[in-house]
């Protein structure tokens, strides 16, 4: 049930606008159920209107797009009247907010949601500095620019958008008048002089206003930048945590604008305004109200300490010093920007590393654990097709040619051919699957599994996980042929675990789809596990040297281990040969960490 303003554009991020059905205009919710015709002034000056009513009314949403009904006095969203794209400029809706209302809403997002027969535009507007009044032009009906010397305070007030009175606009400057301490006449001589002395040699803003402490620091920076297409400032500068930013025009007119951004320690950029939306937008679905608090800021590729450019055009651009730590944007073919994290490593175990190990206890668990926190994942369900897709497909899966492989190294072909359901639950939101390889007396020896499940109140996020069971190595001794050893080699627990990893990040997420149009809400993860969980019989667990074959590792000064542990922070889907050179990387940086300070890649 969508309930606010986070919980709609989680629907429309989900590329879900039917979900948004039934509601009803709110002080937050406006619905269109048609684009608003910019080749008409009245048009653009509504659009300025209702954008700054909601800059001023805490925030809010407008969908393009949605037939309304009245009922009760009230508009409820009824159905969607899908919006033609040719009938629709972002770019020009962009600009224009930026043109007409002053100061320009800061992390307003313009963009499409849903597919063909469904599909809808939306321009949402976060949350405003509370100190902040927005005004627009007064609305005259005609064409040209926007004047300059009169303006309009739109104001939202429940589910409609009107003007604040010029009683409220008199109170509000006599508010002011007050707080200088001046009198009337003097203050208002003194806020003409300070405009005046504060404007460039062009009667327009400077690099830097709105900044003053870093004002110097951002003129030497766009000083820099001479000859690159950077314009004049459009608004006053602005910080982001520890970055100072600034809207720039283009140099040359219709061509996209620019901001300026400033971090200390690394060189000044211009980022072109379509890829700072795009980065803006990549953060959006991250817990918190700044964006890019979690997606950080752009980096150069190399340490020159020269400002730098990204030009409209650019296809990636990597980012970093936000909560998701290092990661790169990419822009596909079709001009859809998606950020991924650079891969990283760290022994850090989540809340799902031990899911679905209740009432197990296999002499040794191989696990890959593939956390998959998308926006949007609370409406996802497992369709029956892709459930029954699922069950053909796990046969012929990497994690069951791996089991197959580990007897088949031994002389005897024993296939993780026949896939159940089950141990473990079975929904709409939820899969588990086994396959088990007997013994001579009917007893487990070796088991696969495969695990799947959607967010939950316990776990928030989409998990994925493919296990391999050595469940009694001497029922699996038994079934092999005669003088068969079952102590796996290092090469083998490799093998394994890039085939358990391979299988849950990218066969399991067809469950619900394909996972390439999603969008993060935080960075994706895989954690990688090897357990003893068969206590002995005085109660300690066995150490994993006595089903492995640990050598590779080298020595281990701190005593015997019975779990080994990796997590590996990358984009789930790779390239084979990508993921096992990351594997061994994980492996390397997971060693030392356990006590095995002498291991090496090429070791491994």
């Amino acid at each position: 049930m969508l309930t606010d303003l986070k919980s709609a554009l989680a629907a429309l991020d989900a590329q879900e606008p039917f979900l948004l059905l039934g509601l009803r205009e709110t002080q937050w919710l406006d619905a269109k159920g048609g684009p608003y015709q910019l080749a008409y002034p009245r048009s653009v000056e509504e659009l300025a209107k209702d954008v700054a009513a909601f800059a001023n009314g805490g925030g809010g949403l407008i969908v393009i797009g949605i037939a309304t009904r009245p009922e009760r006095d009230e508009e409820v969203l009824d159905h969607i009247v899908e919006v033609d794209p040719a009938a629709v400029n972002l770019d020009q809706i962009r600009k224009l907010i930026r043109q007409w209302i002053t100061p320009a809403p800061r992390g307003v997002r313009v963009g499409w949601s849903g597919g063909d027969g469904e599909r809808v535009a939306f321009i949402s507007i976060p949350e405003q500095a509370v100190d902040t009044l927005f005004v627009v032009p007064p609305p005259v009906g005609k064409h040209g620019s926007p004047r300059t010397d009169t303006v309009a305070v739109p104001m939202r007030d429940g589910d409609g958008t009107h003007w604040l009175p010029r009683t409220e606009i008199q109170q509000l400057l006599s508010a002011g008048v007050r707080a200088s301490g001046m009198p009337t006449a003097k203050a208002l001589t003194e806020l003409v002089r300070r405009a005046v002395s504060e404007a460039g040699p062009d009667g327009g803003l400077r690099v830097g206003q709105g900044l003053p402490d870093r004002e110097r620091e951002m003129r030497a920076a766009y000083g820099q930048m001479a000859g690159q297409g950077i314009g004049r400032p459009a608004g006053e500068a602005w910080a982001r945590g520890a970055a100072a930013c600034q809207d720039l025009h283009h140099e040359r007119d219709g061509e996209p604008g620019w901001v300026l951004c400033l971090e200390a320690g690394r060189p000044a950029v211009a980022v072109a305004a379509p890829v700072w939306q795009a980065i803006v937008e990549a953060g959006w679905r991250a817990p918190g109200p700044d964006p890019l608090a979690a997606i950080g800021f752009p980096r150069p590729h190399d340490d020159t300490g020269v400002p730098w450019v990204i030009a409209a055009d650019a296809r990636s651009v990597d980012v970093d010093g936000g909560s998701w730590g290092a990661g790169r944007l990419m822009c596909s073919g079709r001009g859809v920007w998606r950020w991924q994290p650079l891969p990283r490593f760290s022994v850090n175990q989540g809340r799902s590393a031990r899911n679905w190990t209740a009432e197990q206890t296999p002499a040794l668990r191989l696990r890959a654990v593939v956390n998959l926190p998308w926006a949007g994942a609370g409406t996802l369900e497992i369709s029956r097709p892709q459930r029954a897709l699922l069950e053909s497909r796990l046969p012929y899966s990497a994690v069951a040619e791996a089991v197959t492989i580990l007897s088949r190294r031994r002389g005897t072909e024993l296939p993780a051919a026949r896939w159940e359901r089950g141990p473990f639950s079975n929904s709409a939101r939820s899969a588990s699957y086994a396959c088990t390889i007997a013994g001579p007396d009917g007893g487990a020896a070796l088991k696969a599994l495969v695990m799947f499940s959607l967010p939950t109140t316990m776990e928030p996020t989409v998990v994925a996980c493919s296990d391999v069971l050595i469940e009694n190595p001497r029922a699996w001794a038994a079934a092999l042929s005669p003088g068969w050893e079952t102590r796996l080699g290092f090469d083998e627990v490799q093998a394994v675990l890039l085939a358990a990893w391979e299988t849950a990040a990218e066969l399991l997420p067809g469950l619900v789809g394909d996972p390439a149009g999603t969008s993060w809400a935080a960075p994706p993860s895989t954690e990688l596990r090897m357990t003893c969980e068969q206590p002995a019989g005085n109660g300690v667990l066995p150490s994993l040297d006595t089903l492995i074959d640990l050598e590779p590792l080298g020595t281990n000064d701190e005593g015997t281990k019975s779990l080994l542990a990796v997590t590996v922070t990358a984009a789930p889907a790779m390239e084979r040969a990508v993921r096992r050179s990351l594997l061994r990387e994980a492996l390397v940086h997971m060693a030392p960490e356990f006590g095995y300070v002498d291991a090496e890649a090429d070791l491994l």
